[in-house]
């Protein structure tokens, strides 16, 4: 009997153009996840709230029969998490009516961030199923780096952390680091905390000849680029990569940074006050002709730009697994990157790139200097990052998590 899933991704939709405020590595996990479960001829449904009126709430954009449902909980328009958290019951009410009028039973429900799985536990109670939860994020540790009063979490998001902790069947935790988390700051029983990494598609992410990936990405083929990719936020430390930059360019080593991620004209609804600080940065520091802000990008034009880079830099001051990091890994492209939880074990210090201390720009710089200059270095590092990527294969990843999944529900 093929397992049929209830996957929960309340805040955010896997098929969201990644880049903005809420969208990001969760949202390619649970869309590449679903994907790649359906090749293996597992039936998953997606449930996340609706959040534009204008988008049908069913679509069926994941292939094998797999949906993802738009579900109306509250007004139809993008909400900050503490006023979201409020509807998350009108959420679960709206799934169950749905799963009602087309006579559909799940036999395993799972679930991404803290608002889903508190979902999810309401939905576990009233179908009698087994609840597997990833966390992507954790708020004690968001917490511990915060940097300004608007990032720190309100307690509303700790407890329903540890409500989900204590009441789900199976944690998934992306790395050994997380699981330490787990256990050392919310005392979890780490009995039923699974590793299972995120994967990538290397049918999408796969070493594109560097002349041709700057040709089609518009960057002339002498010149040098770093490339960062991902939200635009003081926890990502992109200031950190700026100022390694400066240091660079007085060194008198030329390079140009592209930076993905965000809206540079803050076309969004509320200006990015971290956008404009860093584009402030840039030209306090005389780097604004060295660095282009481009905005979102879809996925699809992504390998071209991890391809045309001579390093992609993931400078966060926390990171749960680092999906960014992978990605470029498996288009052979060596990434520097903060030494701080996934990246720690993600990216193999001399092996795949650099590891590099958290928030020290001159480190950065070094290592940064050390592949610029060195054409064999960076193409070593690239080619034993490919095989590492190789591993994380999203055909061996949703394989892992089927098998959980019959453990919990052998019967299927």
């Amino acid at each position: 009997m093929a397992l049929r899933v209830a996957m929960i991704s309340y805040h955010t939709c896997p098929l969201a153009t990644l880049g903005g405020k809420d969208t990001g590595g969760m949202n390619v996990y649970v869309r590449e996840l679903t994907r790649y479960l359906g090749v293996l001829d597992v039936h998953v449904d997606v449930f996340t709230r609706s959040q534009d009126e204008h988008v049908p709430h069913v679509l069926h954009d994941l292939g094998y029969g797999n949906r993802v449902v738009h579900v109306p909980a509250g007004p139809e328009i993008p909400l900050g998490k503490e006023e979201m958290a409020s509807y998350i019951p009108a959420f679960v009410n709206g799934i169950r009516e749905f799963c009602k009028a087309k006579n559909l039973q799940y036999d395993l429900i799972h679930s991404h961030y803290w608002m889903s799985g508190v979902a999810a536990l309401e939905l576990k109670a009233a179908w009698q199923a087994p609840v597997v939860h990833m966390f992507h994020t954790l708020g004690l540790m968001k917490q511990r780096v915060a940097r300004s009063p608007s990032e720190v979490e309100g307690d509303y998001r700790l407890k329903g952390e540890k409500d989900v902790l204590r009441l789900a069947d199976r944690i998934v935790a992306a790395t050994p680091a997380e699981l330490a988390q787990l256990q050392w700051l919310y005392q979890a029983d780490t009995r039923k905390i699974v590793i299972i990494p995120p994967g990538v598609d290397i049918s999408r992410f796969y070493p594109i000849p560097p002349d041709e990936a700057k040709e089609a990405i518009g960057v002339p083929p002498c010149e040098s680029m770093l490339l960062y990719v991902g939200r635009i936020e003081p926890l990502k430390g992109i200031d950190v990569l700026i100022e390694a930059l400066a240091v660079l360019q007085a060194e008198n080593t030329t390079v140009c940074l592209v930076v993905i991620g965000g809206d540079p004209e803050n076309g969004e609804q509320a200006p990015n006050e971290e956008m404009e600080r860093l584009q402030s940065m840039c030209r306090q520091a005389g780097l604004k002709d060295l660095v282009t802000f481009l905005g979102k990008r879809s996925q699809d034009s992504l390998p071209y730009y991890y391809s045309a880079a001579e390093a992609v830099v993931v400078p966060s001051h926390y990171e749960s697994f680092g999906m960014v990091a992978l990605e470029a890994m498996a288009c052979g492209t060596p990434v520097v990157a903060s030494q701080v939880g996934g990246l720690a074990f993600l990216v193999q210090d001399g092996v795949t790139g650099y590891t590099v201390p958290v928030d020290d720009p001159q480190a950065l710089a070094h290592r940064l200097s050390d592949l610029l200059q060195d054409h064999e270095l960076r193409s070593r590092l690239g080619a034993q990052a490919l095989v590492v990527a190789h591993q994380y294969a999203w055909e061996n990843i949703a394989a892992r998590m089927i098998q959980l999944y019959r453990k919990l529900v052998p019967q299927a």
